[in-house]
């Protein structure tokens, strides 16, 4: 049997490439107000999805526009709670006008790393979701707080990993900060997407081999060479009879 997965990609994010990717992949994780993206951009998004047949994620983060989400906030439970559920709520105003529907939610950068170990910050994300009265996924981590949770209140989980970015041996993401964080060579990138499908692992930067399940595949939309990275991605998946969808 051939098996399937899912590439998804951040957009809605000011970098103006989303015409491009559309194409290449299945899903789609948009920005929605809290670290970049407006209700035009979210349209535009939308509509483009809807054109390519793209699955369609809301992509909320700590309403940091500023540091672009990529830093934790200090922010009242309560607070966060309201931002991520006006930010979810503003796309599905959007997608109720293209009369497309929302199919799962990532968070996004600092929002994201966290809840990964912290079960307030999971929790947080967790009840937004459940607030929206409607069937909708979470992509999260494999082996993570936030996946637990959600798995506990029956909320579908897609396990994520990421194809542009090196991990530590915990499966957390090397830090931006380090200069071996992202991966922009196209092989490189492939044999560790491969190595995530057919073993169920993911080699670490110490060399280490650790048990990752991944369903969906993540190429940051910002990366430089985003277009090229995926669009080589899925040939290359392609020739070894791994579909796309």
């Amino acid at each position: 049997m051939r098996p399937n997965i899912d590439i998804n990609v951040d957009v809605g994010e000011g970098v103006n490439n989303e015409k491009q990717l559309m194409p290449y992949v299945s899903s789609c994780n948009i920005a929605c107000g809290g670290h970049a993206g407006d209700l035009e951009t979210m349209q535009t998004v939308v509509k483009l999805a809807k054109q390519y047949r793209v699955k369609i994620g809301a992509h909320p983060s700590f309403p940091d526009k500023v540091n672009f989400g990529r830093q934790i906030m200090e922010i009242s439970k309560a607070r966060l709670f309201k931002s991520i559920r006006e930010q979810i709520n503003s796309l599905i105003l959007v997608l109720r006008g293209e009369n497309a529907r929302l199919q799962h939610i990532k968070p996004h950068g600092a929002l994201y790393n966290l809840a990964i170990i912290d079960a307030s910050i999971a929790a947080v994300i967790i009840e937004a979701i459940k607030s929206m009265s409607l069937p909708i996924k979470l992509y999260a981590p494999y082996n993570s707080v936030i996946a637990e949770l959600a798995a506990n209140e029956n909320i579908p989980v897609v396990f994520e990993a990421f194809a542009d970015r090196n991990y530590n041996d915990d499966i957390t993401l090397v830090s931006r900060k380090e200069s071996n964080a992202i991966i922009s060579d196209s092989d490189e990138m492939f044999n560790h997407v491969y190595k995530m499908i057919k073993q169920q692992k993911v080699k670490t930067i110490t060399g280490a081999e650790v048990k990752m399940i991944a369903n969906t595949f993540c190429v940051h939309g910002d990366n430089p060479n985003a277009v090229d990275l995926i669009k080589d991605l899925k040939e290359k998946l392609k020739q070894f009879n791994i579909t796309i969808k």
